[in-house]
């Protein structure tokens, strides 16, 4: 803009705020405004920075008004803040405006109206800085309120520049960054390219909004297959969840909502045509889909596909399965560098463990062996005796002594007079390692509040005094990771650092609970600051509502087992068949 001085014509200072609003696609108000701060900045530096001085534009006629205000304040006026002081060149004390004004009160102004200035070179640079400045930010301001709505969509672009690999795109009224690591690996991209991407995220910034690009994104696939599957953008077919080793194989689990359509064959198409399109453009991409299953055991042997599966054990709790295959099935299972089963966890959500049918075998074994001594040992029985109980499903000791004496007397063999004496032996055996716990707690120190905190046992005390912790303030003093165990550099190497309850295989959740419970105990805090236990969660993903960008944790109890007998895996894998030969 060439400011030429406040005597300008009115219709020179509309006709600039139109061409200026129109060429930045920006609102006529926003550069009004901006002209009017440019125009008060420049009077500011003509008459002095510490006038009130405010300018105003009629939108309408153009009409441009200059005025000097000043404030009536209270006599005893403060400063808000340190770096504030009184302006008598804005401000005026109100026993000084009442001399000169019986009507004066606070708050008051004076206007008093300015002559018309022409700008200098001084002035009129520092006009245009003010009005380029104003028109950037309205033109920020913009591009976020446009794109943050767009986060999920394929948009088209052209290749600006590419920057240490990473590349920017031309988006029409924005510019978008894919990261290198946001790429395609091998794909090469050369300035001027027309390119797909996908828009994963927009971060308003100083500097702008960042608009993250993405061709390696999940969410770029399913939004492909949106465009070229009639079925899925209509909503007949969804895609629940996709998981992706961009450049060389993905996972996409899918369901119908009209029993009569296919969702694998309708992606797939007529001998691939829909999922080639998909492929090209994902630059040869293998991909896997399979149909989505609200039943997780099911689920997670359709994503292990084409691996046979055996058994599939979940530990909810732990939010992890364990996942038993035939031994020739292992390498199928696990997949080249672990891609199968990597991507098997992320499209699920469940931190899958594989096991051969023979180390599962084995491990039942050992722990049969294992609990077997224990009962011999612990109830002075004989074999026979033990391995009955371990074969009932008892795990340890305490199952056995606090069961309802019935379900004892039921076993083949056993009569009520056993059972209880069974029982009986437990209770004694439990009581007696209560005993030597709690002697030896006394012998390490550790104070009786410490075990009369919530969720300390015997065996947990010990420990804690075997680490040094030995009183409540020393147990609420302690962090996570000093009860769990962590890592830490130490001369440039990430060193194990063992927990004092490490051996006890707490949770993180549990863990900060014992920390909290100690410093309730101490003192320190209000139980009532404590978390609340969260209502139990209900099965909605069944209904539709999964998100496949989040790690489903169901948070009921207590451990589930499905066993398949490999001819129904085999069945399972078979809808894979067409979109794996694509």
């Amino acid at each position: 803009m060439a400011a030429t001085g406040i005597s300008a014509n009115r219709l020179e200072l509309l006709q600039i705020a139109n061409a200026v609003a129109q060429e930045k696609n920006i609102d006529r108000e926003i550069v009004i405004e901006a002209l009017e701060e440019a125009i008060q900045k420049g009077a500011k530096s003509r008459y002095g920075a510490h006038h009130d001085i405010r300018a105003k534009i009629d939108p309408k006629t153009g009409e441009l008004s200059l005025t000097r205000h000043v404030t009536i304040v209270e006599d005893d006026w403060q400063p808000e803040d340190e770096l504030e002081e009184f302006n008598d060149s804005a401000m005026v004390r109100l026993r000084d405006a009442s001399k000169r004004d019986p009507e004066a009160e606070v708050g008051k102004e004076y206007v008093e109206t300015l002559p018309p200035f022409e700008f200098g070179r001084v002035q009129t640079q520092m006009a245009r800085q003010v009005i380029t400045g104003k028109v950037r930010e309205a033109e920020r301001a913009n591009q976020y309120e446009e794109f943050k709505d767009r986060v999920g969509e394929i948009v088209n672009g052209t290749v600006k520049r590419v920057e240490y690999g990473n590349t920017i795109v031309d988006l029409g009224r924005g510019e978008g960054i894919m990261r290198r690591d946001q790429s395609i690996p091998r794909e090469v991209f050369n300035i001027g390219d027309r390119i797909r991407t996908y828009i994963y995220d927009v971060r308003p910034e100083a500097k702008g909004p960042q608009i993250m690009l993405s061709r390696a994104h999940p969410g770029f696939m399913a939004k492909l297959f949106a465009q070229e599957v009639p079925e899925v953008y209509d909503g007949v077919i969804e895609i629940r969840a996709a998981a992706r080793d961009s450049g060389s194989r993905a996972k996409m689990a899918v369901l119908s909502n009209d029993s009569s359509i296919d969702p694998v064959g309708a992606c797939v198409g007529m001998r691939g045509s829909r999922v080639q399109a998909v492929v090209a453009e994902l630059q040869g991409e293998k991909i896997d889909i399979i149909q989505w299953n609200a039943d997780e055991p099911t689920f997670i042997v359709n994503a292990l596909a084409p691996a046979e599966v055996s058994k599939v054990v979940l530990d909810e709790e732990a939010d992890r399965v364990e996942v038993v295959v035939p031994d020739e099935q292992l390498s199928l299972a696990i997949g080249r560098r672990g891609q199968n089963v990597r991507l098997a966890s992320q499209l699920t959500g469940w931190q899958i463990d594989i096991i051969t049918e023979s180390q599962d075998s084995e491990r039942r074994q050992r722990e049969f062996a294992e609990r077997t001594a224990l009962f011999q040992e612990a109830l002075d029985v004989d074999e026979v005796i033990a391995q009955l109980l371990v074969t009932e499903g008892f795990a340890s000791i305490e199952d056995l002594a606090f069961v309802e004496s019935y379900e004892v007397a039921e076993i083949e063999g056993f009569d009520e007079d056993t059972a209880e004496e069974l029982q009986a032996r437990a209770r004694d055996f439990l009581d007696r390692k209560a005993a030597e716990l709690d002697a030896k707690r006394i012998e390490l120190g550790v104070l009786d509040e410490v075990l009369a905190v919530p969720g300390v046992t015997g065996a947990i005390a010990v420990a804690l005094g075997e680490g040094g912790v030995k009183t409540v303030e020393d147990l609420a003093d302690l962090a996570t990771d000093e009860i769990r165990g962590g890592y830490e550099m130490k001369n440039g190497e990430r060193t194990k650092v063992p927990g004092v309850l490490e051996a006890f295989n707490l949770s993180q959740e549990d863990a900060e609970m014992l920390i909290l419970q100690a410093r309730v105990a101490a003192g320190w805090i209000d139980a009532s600051e404590l978390p609340q236990p969260e209502p139990e969660y209900e099965e909605e993903y069944a209904e539709g509502e999964y998100d496949p960008e989040a790690v489903f944790a169901p948070q009921s109890e207590g451990l589930e087992e499905a066993s398949l007998e490999n001819g129904d895996a085999e069945v399972f894998a078979e809808d894979l068949e067409s979109s794996r030969d694509a």
